[in-house]
């Protein structure tokens, strides 16, 4: 196990109602004129807004509005919601939503007290300093933003979609998380959310490091939790206590816990985010495609992880590595199309999927080598994008 350093200073506030307490915490803990950022109507048609908005006013919070935050968040919003705090003189934010609008959230966050363009954080040519503090309200149990120092976003110019990554500074400063919010979020985006999760996990799982059993486990916990209890949301969207463990599975994921003391991995996100820039597909469809696809690569040229996620998840009884590994294949592949996700480009809605263009773009943002776990040049990533189709 490798040294290693974990903090995670958000206040997770769980259960039934807990979304009344967004003025009161809002304005004990940051300041009082805050933007509030939510993407489509649902937010609205739902009420839940119309009780956010009664919260801040209760608690004597001023706030202004950016909404139309869409899936695979964009540049421009982002610049839309800095131009607005600085002109309105806001000093904190509120994002009621999902990954993408904690996303924005924080970019918006990183991007207000810098002087240059706020994408510089993302092309690597400045380190985030000063943020604006940030919480959460979450209706999408998905990214795990609402727990995690990361954000990713898209450029409309070129198409580009990046992540950044901190270890403290763009942590919301505490999330409310009812899982009564996500009671009516449609089929195909609950079960884009429990790919997510998942695949946040695997990043994690898949690694090098010697003797990390504790972290093993806890991973493979929250996998087996995951597989257990996405049916259940599936066959009964308002089972209570089956979207609670959804969702705290996604925050789980993502909060640095199942990484702690190893080397992670992440070439399928930034294999999968290439897809979605280029195609605009639903991030969690994508991984569904792209991390079957890794996992076939990596049964062939480093199975050992692989097989013991098959024997410890699945209960494949194979001996051999490279047996057991593509069994562990075929097994989340017929889970991933039980949730009703696609496995290949085809049935994610590209027919004709630019391999080129994909690899090209990929190691142009990420290098000439990507992946933890085991390295992937050009050659080894044009293998796996064939993998997909």
């Amino acid at each position: 196990m490798e040294n290693f350093t974990f903090w995670t200073p958000t206040k997770y506030v769980f259960g039934r109602g807990v979304e009344m307490q967004a003025g009161a915490l809002t304005a004990s803990m940051l300041g009082r004129k805050v933007l509030m950022v939510y993407g489509g109507h649902s937010a609205e048609a739902s009420g839940l807004l119309a009780k956010v908005r009664a919260s801040l006013s209760e608690a004597g919070v001023e706030w202004k509005e950016l909404g139309g935050v869409r899936p695979n968040p964009t540049d421009d919003k982002v610049r839309e919601g800095i131009d607005m705090m600085r002109a309105e003189g806001l000093d904190s934010l509120l994002a009621v939503g999902g990954g993408s609008v904690i996303d924005t959230a924080k970019a918006i966050a990183a991007g207000v007290p810098y002087d240059g363009d706020f994408w510089d954080f993302f092309e690597g040519k400045a380190a985030i300093g000063d943020t604006l503090p940030l919480v959460v309200i979450l209706t999408i149990p998905a990214a795990g933003s609402e727990g995690s120092g990361n954000a990713v976003i898209t450029k409309i110019d070129g198409k580009v979609k990046i992540s950044i990554r901190t270890e403290v500074a763009l942590r919301p400063k505490f999330a409310l998380m009812n899982p009564e919010l996500t009671f009516t979020l449609p089929p195909y985006q609950t079960a884009c959310g429990i790919v997510d999760m998942m695949a946040h996990i695997f990043e994690r799982y898949f690694s090098d490091t010697p003797c990390v059993e504790i972290t093993d486990r806890v991973a493979e916990g929250v996998l087996m939790a995951i597989i257990e209890e996405a049916p259940k949301v599936m066959e009964n969207p308002t089972d209570y206590d089956a979207r609670a463990n959804i969702m705290w599975s996604g925050t789980l994921a993502h909060n640095g816990v199942c990484g702690t003391g190893r080397k992670e991995d992440w070439a399928s996100h930034a294999m999968e985010h290439e897809i979605s820039a280029l195609y605009d597909v639903a991030h969690g469809a994508g991984l569904a495609v792209v991390f079957p696809a890794w996992m076939t690569f990596m049964a062939k040229n480093h199975p050992e992880k692989g097989a013991q996620l098959a024997r410890r998840i699945w209960d494949v009884k194979e001996d051999d590595d490279h047996k057991a590994a593509m069994e562990g294949v075929m097994q989340l592949k017929k889970f991933f199309k039980k949730l009703g996700m696609p496995v290949t480009m085809d049935e994610l809605g590209i027919t004709e999927p630019d391999i080129d263009l994909l690899v090209e773009k990929l190691h142009e943002h990420k290098g000439n080598v990507i992946g933890g776990y085991y390295p992937l040049t050009p050659t080894e990533t044009r293998i796996i994008y064939q993998l997909t189709i």
